[in-house]
């Protein structure tokens, strides 16, 4: 599976989805596979404010525990409850089911510029 088009990506293989000023963000499938059998997922809550490089949340697997970064700032609007429940959605479906957060973002277009295009990520991923 190669990283859709339509998104943007950070080199610690977050995925950022642009609709309006909104930006969904999830991991991709290089850094599922890499983690394999997800067991946790720890994210904010609706209404905290993140930063552009900053930490949002952490991700568990049988073999690691990493931590989760955003490329934009702004206001968590919504969060995936459904991994709460069954956090093996990252692993099965990481652009559509698994996605994580979604948020209000203060300066998306011009912090989307900065990220990588799904082809210079899978360079970078080595794929």
């Amino acid at each position: 599976m190669s990283a859709p088009s339509d998104r943007k990506y950070l080199s610690t293989h977050e995925w950022h989805k642009l609709n309006g000023d909104t930006v969904t963000l999830g991991i991709t499938n290089i850094a599922a596979d890499e983690l394999t059998d997800i067991t946790y997922v720890a994210l904010p809550k609706v209404g905290e404010k993140i930063t552009a490089g900053g930490r949002f949340g952490e991700i568990e697997s049988v073999k690691a525990t990493s931590d989760l970064y955003s490329g934009v700032s702004g206001t968590i609007t919504a969060v995936n409850e459904e991994l709460t429940k069954n956090p093996g959605l990252v692993n099965t479906d990481p652009f559509e089911a698994g996605w994580m957060v979604k948020i209000k973002a203060t300066n998306a277009a011009a912090e989307m510029d900065k990220l990588l295009a799904a082809d210079a990520y899978e360079k970078q991923a080595g794929h």
